[in-house]
């Protein structure tokens, strides 16, 4: 059987990078490496991965790629930590908890 990877990569700026492959070890190989100058993580290696799910259907593993590049930091790091209450938490409010507060000037 096939598996299909979604994952998330801690860069060396301490952001986080979520991908897809369907070879996870090789994957990784090539992003410390620098295989494509042009990527979003070659200025910022060494990377470590942070978490992964292992799916049968590419397309799952897609679809979650997407859902979580638009999460927050804070909703990716309870995901890592496997905090399912902060993971409910910070599904809430993104304004609230992803983005730093704006400043109001009256």
């Amino acid at each position: 059987m096939k598996y299909y990877y979604t994952y998330i990569l801690l860069c060396s700026d301490n952001s986080y990078y979520t991908g897809m492959t369907n070879n996870l070890k090789r994957r990784l190989d090539e992003h410390n490496q620098g295989e494509v100058r042009s990527c979003y993580t070659y200025k910022r290696r060494p990377l470590i991965l942070k978490w992964h799910i292992k799916c049968t259907n590419p397309l799952e593993a897609i679809r979650i790629e997407k859902q979580i590049k638009g999460w927050s930091r804070k909703k990716k790091e309870a995901l890592i930590k496997e905090n399912w209450q902060g993971l409910i938490r910070f599904s809430k409010n993104y304004t609230q908890f992803g983005k730093p507060p704006s400043t109001s000037f009256g």
